[in-house]
């Protein structure tokens, strides 16, 4: 019964080895702040790991793929693997955050944070602000964009070969501005985090 030998066993043996090393090195006191950031980070792996798979490997994969014409195509790639990446990247995106959301909550900035630190006195809330705003435009891209476009352009939903189109550019489009986003994301969850980048 080796749980490598599924994802779920998998995932579960990790949780229990991470839990065993945070008793281990820190003591079994529990702290909600260190438990919230690591969902956060757990998911926000997941979600942004995801994000440039699709940008750095299958976008360009499926190109290719697309113009050999004696290749053997794209379409074990679309019909088994998109499909199952897309369902991670979009609850990945959810649970990074709700859980980020939770974070800014748990320590008084959710307000702060969405009002760019105009509503508060910290001097991280503009960061953490712009940070927080980046992610929700991100997560705007991921449900309104590029899951519903997705769905046309991998035969979940009838389109027509124009719909098809015009929906695969959408996609790219808002996939690529969410690569685009994702840097000025992370140096200010990064910059919040430990002090900023700039002194």
């Amino acid at each position: 019964m080796n749980p490598l030998n599924s994802i779920n066993g998998t995932i579960i043996a990790g949780v229990v080895l991470a839990i065993v090393i945070g008793v281990l090195t820190m003591g079994i006191s529990f702290n909600v702040n260190s438990l919230i950031v690591w969902i956060h980070v757990l998911a926000g792996i997941t979600w942004i790991g995801l994000l440039y798979y699709f940008n750095f490997v299958q976008v360009p994969a499926l190109a290719e793929a697309a113009a050999d014409t004696g290749g053997p195509g794209g379409a074990g790639i679309s019909k088994y693997v998109a499909p199952r990446a897309l369902a991670w990247f979009r609850w990945g995106a959810v649970v990074t955050w709700l859980s980020g959301a939770a974070y800014l909550g748990h320590l008084g900035l959710f307000v702060e944070a969405f009002t760019l630190g105009l509503a508060g006195d910290s001097a991280g809330g503009l960061l953490i602000g712009v940070g927080a705003w980046l992610g929700t435009i991100m997560l705007f891209n991921v449900w309104v964009l590029i899951w519903p476009n997705q769905k046309k352009v991998l035969g979940l939903v009838e389109a027509s070969a124009d719909e098809i189109a015009k929906a695969r550019r959408v996609a790219f489009l808002a996939s690529r501005t969410n690569t685009l986003l994702s840097v000025p994301m992370l140096m200010s969850m990064v910059g919040f985090g430990h002090g900023g980048f700039f002194i």
